[in-house]
């Protein structure tokens, strides 16, 4: 299939001149239907050939074209790297769909873009499933009124404590921002305080009944929200652990994968990646270890670690990627590595011994 790609694709030389802009337009439509049909079955090296021959195509079409190659873009786990992050840089018609759902772009592409685009190319940031704090900082640093709507009124959005502080201020002359905010069931005391004071007499009724009511229905329903799209399974499904594990067999048949490489692709924030890496670490399966470290509660992925004989340093950098980035509080991310250090190497193995028995058994 290689060879195919790079003999029947990579033939730009007919390309050009404006009598080629329909062959032009034809082809990118063609490759990025292909591509979307077949992602799951391509190889790294297929999925490098289709992004070299797309991000050269993107450059010689019309902004319909782009928007269709967005929209078949935009879906898919796995995808062409360079060429969705140059779709998500482009005019917000093309670059919505990827911006909104994309999740080959991860949180260092969607602040640069937060931080080097505008109002338009926020808004449809804001309206992702999942926003970490790192990303909402930005929303709310960078964007209109309207963009802080939006992601204050989305349930999917982390806030850091600086980001509400942020928020709350700017409500102090905005009710609906005040209205979203106190809908907010992850509002700290000192924000409802905070909100209290600046808020109209009709959000002051709603927050001041908090303590009491407080309309528990509207609030228990956000929560249950927040709670199916925080659920694991939905975790699960955002990453392609399969092609991971491939990736990371290449690697250990070059005995390249040791916890600098794991340190690694935490820095790079490759999940995927690095929990396949993990499990071959640790001579677990990958469907157990994917699960432990999707979890809200750690503890299992922390035993193993230390079993596997993992540092502070590389059990801190993995329990602030992935999943973990957005469903532990720093609270709880500092109770697990006050737990990972207190446990010796013999207890944890131990207590895996005990779990392999009950299996076992």
């Amino acid at each position: 299939m290689s060879e195919a790609l790079k003999t029947e694709l990579v033939n730009f030389s007919e390309l050009n001149g404006e009598n080629s802009a329909a062959r032009r337009a034809e082809l990118a439509r063609h490759v990025a239907t292909l591509f979307a049909l077949t992602s799951d079955r391509c190889s790294d090296e297929q999925v490098d050939i289709y992004d070299s021959v797309l991000i050269r195509l993107v450059d010689m079409v019309e902004a319909e074209v782009r928007k269709y190659v967005a929209e078949q873009m935009c879906g898919l786990r796995r995808g062409p790297e360079e060429t969705i992050r140059k779709l998500a840089m482009d005019q917000i018609e093309v670059a919505e769909p990827i911006l909104k759902k994309s999740t080959v772009l991860r949180d260092a592409d969607l602040v640069d873009i937060a931080q080097t685009q505008g109002n338009a190319h926020r808004f449809a940031i804001a309206q992702r499933d999942i926003l970490s704090p790192d990303v909402t900082d930005v929303l709310v640093d960078n964007g209109d009124l309207r963009v802080k709507r939006k992601v204050v009124s989305n349930t999917g959005a982390a806030f850091s404590d600086r980001g509400f502080t942020t928020l709350i201020s700017d409500a102090a002359s905005d009710a609906t921002l005040q209205l979203f905010l106190a809908e907010r069931p992850d509002l700290a005391d000192k924000h409802i305080q905070a909100l209290i004071a600046v808020a109209s007499g009709e959000v002051r009724r709603k927050l001041l009944e908090r303590g009491q009511t407080q309309e528990a229905g509207r609030v228990d329903e956000a929560a249950d929200i927040a709670a199916q799209k925080m659920s694991n399974q939905y975790w699960l499904s955002r990453y392609d652990f399969e092609t991971a594990r491939n990736r990371v067999l290449v690697l250990a048949r070059r005995g390249m994968v040791t916890e600098a490489a794991l340190r690694r692709f935490a820095s790079e924030d490759r999940f995927a990646e690095a929990v396949a890496a993990f499990a071959w670490m640790a001579r677990c399966g990958l469907e157990e270890v994917s699960h432990w470290m999707v979890r809200a509660d750690p503890e299992p992925f922390l035993i193993l670690a230390k079993a596997t004989g993992l540092s502070s340093i590389t059990v801190g950098a993995l329990l602030s990627i992935g999943p973990w980035r957005h469903r532990l509080s720093p609270e709880t991310r500092a109770m697990a590595m006050q737990s990972f250090e207190r446990l010796s190497a013999s207890e944890a193995k131990r207590k895996m011994a005990h779990w392999k028995h009950i299996v076992l058994n």
